[in-house]
């Protein structure tokens, strides 16, 4: 029989592209016959943690174990709250590792993270970049199997040749830096005054505001369209030929795996888990942090080799087929066993 799952997450937007990791996996796990609960689509941050760890104690007899999805930031407080939940009622957990902020989350709250991670059944990591840092923490349950997407849903999109169109998806929020994503479109159009972007995401702190006039000022042209469900972005990614990621803390977004898969060339700056994902030049591009020229001059090199372009692209879209939900479920099923 398989296992009865309680998935603790932030479900907030559901089919969005901002859409946290529980909306995709537990779909997922369902599709693999688990009965899987989830909590919590609340937007109040207060009710969410309530209806969380009231799901705990309502049926911590029908449940074999919680899935708890982790990330460094405020959440992380919710994780440490549930499993202490789990603890104190004798649930089985496993921390599921999405935050590129995790590692700094280990160093200023070491109490905190040692009774969440240490107590776990498992910890599940993405790929080795989290795996390392919590290892050399001195955690040794841990495991790796990868964000999953189905990739028939992202499909490849051969390019011959590659115009100055960029696409940007995050939300705007100043930890992804998308003031960065301005300005190498304005390095961009010295060289190809037509370059042009587009910016799919939900306003977060402010950065949106900044950006709407920022580039207004300077007469880029920028195509801001709020957040849009996946199947819109990756439809409307058909129109441009890069995909570029300026975030300053990451760890293997989805983001940027699923537009490998769509056939985008990724620049991205090399941070977090990006030099795990991405071999720099062979399968995208990384630059140095906050470096908006270094990441002009990629996008201005690769529109004028479209050969080398072309071969880059393939090999990601190779890459990333060991993200497809049907190679990774078995590495899920393997450790729900």
């Amino acid at each position: 029989m398989k296992k009865r799952i309680l998935y603790i997450g932030n479900d907030l937007q559901v089919n969005s592209f901002t859409a946290t990791y529980i909306s995709f996996f537990s779909k997922m796990l369902r599709k693999e016959g688990y009965t899987v609960r989830t909590a919590s689509t609340r937007n109040n941050k207060a009710l969410r943690l309530a209806e969380m760890l009231t799901l705990i104690a309502r049926y911590k007899s029908t449940t074999d174990l919680v899935l708890i999805d982790t990330y460094g930031a405020m959440n992380f407080y919710y994780a440490y709250l549930v499993g202490k939940a789990c603890q104190m009622m004798n649930l089985p957990y496993i921390p599921i590792l999405h935050g590129g902020n995790l590692p700094e989350r280990l160093e200023n709250s070491k109490k905190l993270s040692l009774s969440l991670f240490g107590n776990a059944d498992v910890n599940v990591a993405p790929s080795n970049f989290l795996y390392s840092i919590f290892s050399s923490y001195g955690f040794k349950n841990m495991e790796i199997i990868p964000n999953a997407i189905k990739t028939e849903n992202y499909p490849f999109k051969k390019r011959e040749s590659f115009a100055p169109k960029l696409l940007w998806v995050r939300r705007f929020q100043n930890r992804y830096n998308p003031m960065m994503a301005l300005k190498v479109l304005q390095h961009i159009q010295k060289e190809y005054p037509e370059a042009s972007m587009c910016m799919v995401g939900p306003e977060k702190d402010g950065s949106m505001a900044v950006c709407r006039k920022l580039a207004k000022k300077y007469n880029l042209k920028v195509k801001f369209t709020g957040k849009l469900k996946k199947k819109h972005w990756a439809r409307l990614s058909e129109n441009y030929d890069f995909f570029i990621n300026t975030t300053s803390i990451d760890n293997t977004p989805i983001s940027v795996i699923e537009a490998m898969s769509l056939g985008l060339p990724v620049v991205s700056t090399n941070v977090g888990g990006m030099p795990v994902l991405i071999q720099n030049d062979h399968d995208g591009i990384l630059v140095s942090d906050d470096n908006e020229e270094a990441m002009a001059k990629e996008v201005i090199r690769l529109i004028k080799d479209p050969e080398h372009t072309m071969e880059i692209c393939k090999n990601a879209r190779d890459k990333v087929e060991q993200f497809d939900w049907e190679l990774v479920k078995e590495k899920w099923n393997r450790l729900l066993a």
